[in-house]
């Protein structure tokens, strides 16, 4: 792992309407919560979590961590939540490194974040890519974009790091086939029973 500190951004502030409203993060999977299976595989990767969401809330208290609210509510996309936790860290001067990372994702990689960080050389942005396809969400910032994020949201109104990438020295980051796939995204109840099945076929 690297020597400086890295902390990981959960987004945690949807209400799926398409999985019936309510948290999508504390969705049953297995018996536990969909943010329980995303947070057991990424914070041994990393110094510090946080969860983002759109306002102050005592839904996650159970799972210890520190919620950031949008400084910007009602501002649609991640880039709100990613400014937020960036602002919190740089006033904080602990952390160099920020991964993205949706809470909707049960098989995110056991090393996604030294992947990133390996690719992430010299301050530039990496970003995952699955069979050719851009994973925004899952990708890693430096606390020197700050900026770049308060321009994106605050001036220019964007809401998805999509719409920054062509602004800034980025490294893609091509993941390997595997199965299940490690950037599936739970979105509907059916691809809730899909992760299931894939949980029961793995032991997991």
């Amino acid at each position: 792992m690297d020597s400086t500190k890295t902390a990981v951004v959960l987004l945690a502030g949807g209400r799926s309407s398409r999985m019936g409203g309510g948290r999508k993060a504390l969705a049953d999977l297995a018996g536990r919560s969909l943010l329980a299976h995303v947070v057991e595989r990424v914070a041994p990767q990393v110094d510090t979590v946080l969860l983002s969401c759109e306002g102050e809330t005592s839904d996650f208290d159970q799972f210890g961590l520190t919620v950031v609210p949008d400084l910007v509510p009602g501002h649609r996309g991640p880039l709100a939540g990613l400014y937020s936790a960036m602002k919190l860290l740089s006033d904080s001067g602990q952390t160099d490194h920020i991964v993205l990372c949706p809470c909707d994702a049960p098989f995110v990689p056991l090393n996604l974040v030294q992947a990133l960080l390996d690719a992430g050389q010299d301050g530039r942005v990496a970003v995952v890519a699955w069979h050719g396809v851009l994973q925004p969400t899952f990708s890693l910032w430096q606390i020197h974009h700050l900026e770049l994020i308060r321009d994106a949201v605050l001036e220019r109104g964007l809401g998805g790091p999509r719409q920054v990438l062509g602004r800034v020295p980025h490294e893609l980051v091509e993941w390997p086939d595997a199965e299940p796939p490690p950037f599936f995204n739970i979105n509907t109840p059916q691809d809730m029973e899909t992760a299931a099945r894939w949980l029961d076929r793995t032991g997991g």
